[in-house]
């Protein structure tokens, strides 16, 4: 599950997204240059080939870790693109192009944004989309939506199958979940089953009304870690988790999704930002400034296996013990990454100089819950769901003789 949201205004378009996945999903920031390639020559994506184009564009992408493709990125031409699973009532095949190796061919070959729904458009129709989509369960499938957006608006793509629609926004917020939205288009196709156990239309309503009321990219960083009205903590359903806002918590019997990884962008004709997190759990982590040409320090490249050498679990350390008692500690580490996060939002802190602060900061974080440990408040369901996904990561040493 996801959220997607972007506010074309006179100024810029900003864009923001949540990307929700298994809570041992580990993503990756990724950054590619730009190429010049043999045409023709077979790409393999996540799940099957395609020709290659001659020239690929630089990008910067935001990867579940054993995908080819990307859940939401960046290119040096500023076409930025976030997707969704939408639930839909087509068929789907047990091979083809995943909506996220269509989001990174996309921001590969396109030099703005109408070209990217157009690539992705030629490519759906050409090689079609399916195969697995989740990391815990093989057999989980979906289509894709899309928000492209570039300097000038943006593109909400729909698809069901093979099949497609695109909405123009030229002004205004618009907001993409886990169910289709365009008139004529989600009628016939929408599951809307799968849809209301996801509840997207729940959180694109949050996020639009957030949305409107943000002004600057502080405003949506705010959206994205948003638990619902009134609420500074998750709040828990038996059969869909902490899904009814934003920031995703799991622990549900019919939908468990955690916010693997969040971004958000501003786009303009003076230059283009990006911050991003590469960790999880935004209501416990901070934005990072981040480049198209600039890699940062960020360790090893995860897997669904804990690795204190990797930036994104390193931050696991603090984010699973911190939600155990959010009421106690979200305010906190709210409070003291405000400064640091300000400062990026300022231009006084790079991005290298973020990591290191961030760096000192969290290994301060993980020493004070390491002493004094939170007492697990939530719901019996949802540490049942955490026990199981801690025992998954840390599978320890195989007993002698074992195979």
């Amino acid at each position: 599950m996801c959220d997607t949201v972007v506010v074309v205004a006179r100024d810029a378009v900003r864009f923001a997204k949540n990307s929700d996945r298994d809570a041992n999903e580990a993503q990756l920031l990724e950054w590619h240059p730009a190429g010049d390639h043999a045409p023709g020559t077979p790409l393999r994506c996540t799940h099957l080939s395609v020709p290659q184009v001659s020239h690929t564009h630089a990008v910067l992408l935001s990867r579940p870790f054993w995908m080819w493709g990307a859940e939401m990125g960046t290119n040096e031409h500023g076409v930025t693109i976030g997707n969704e699973a939408v639930f839909t009532t087509e068929p789907r095949p047990s091979t083809g192009l995943t909506g996220m190796d269509l989001l990174r061919l996309a921001l590969e070959r396109a030099r703005d944004a109408e070209e990217a729904v157009d690539t992705i458009v030629a490519l759906l129709e050409r090689h079609g989309q399916g195969g697995r989509c989740g990391w815990e369960d093989p057999g989980f499938s979906y289509d894709s939506s899309f928000l492209v957006a570039d300097r000038g608006g943006a593109y909400v793509l729909e698809t069901a199958g093979s099949r497609w629609a695109v909405e123009v926004v030229g002004a205004g917020v618009r907001s993409i979940s886990n169910g289709l939205t365009i008139p004529g288009f989600a009628e016939p196709y929408a599951d809307r089953l799968r849809g209301r156990v996801a509840a997207c239309r729940v959180r694109r309503q949050r996020t639009t009304e957030g949305a409107t009321r943000a002004g600057d990219l502080a405003g949506l960083i705010a959206v994205l870690r948003d638990h619902g009205a009134g609420r500074t903590a998750p709040r828990y359903h038996p059969l869909n988790g902490a899904l009814a806002a934003p920031c995703a918590h799991p622990g549900g019997l019919l939908a468990a999704t955690q916010t693997t990884a969040s971004w958000v962008s501003e786009l303009s004709e003076g230059g283009d930002r990006h911050l991003a997190t590469a960790t999880a759990a935004p209501c416990t982590s901070a934005f990072l400034p981040v480049e198209i040409d600039h890699p940062l320090p960020l360790g090893s490249a995860p897997t669904a296996v804990e690795d204190p050498g990797s930036w994104w679990w390193r931050h696991e350390a603090v984010h699973r013990q911190a939600i155990r008692d959010p009421g106690r500690w979200l305010p906190r580490l709210a409070a003291e990454r405000a400064p640091m996060e300000q400062a990026v939002l300022e231009h006084a802190l790079d991005g290298e100089e973020a990591v290191a602060h961030l760096a000192q900061l969290r290994e301060r974080w993980r020493t004070a819950l390491l002493q004094d440990p939170p007492v697990d408040r939530r719901p019996p369901w949802v540490q049942r769901y955490w026990a199981r996904r801690e025992r998954a990561a840390n599978p320890g040493p195989v007993p002698t003789g074992a195979r």
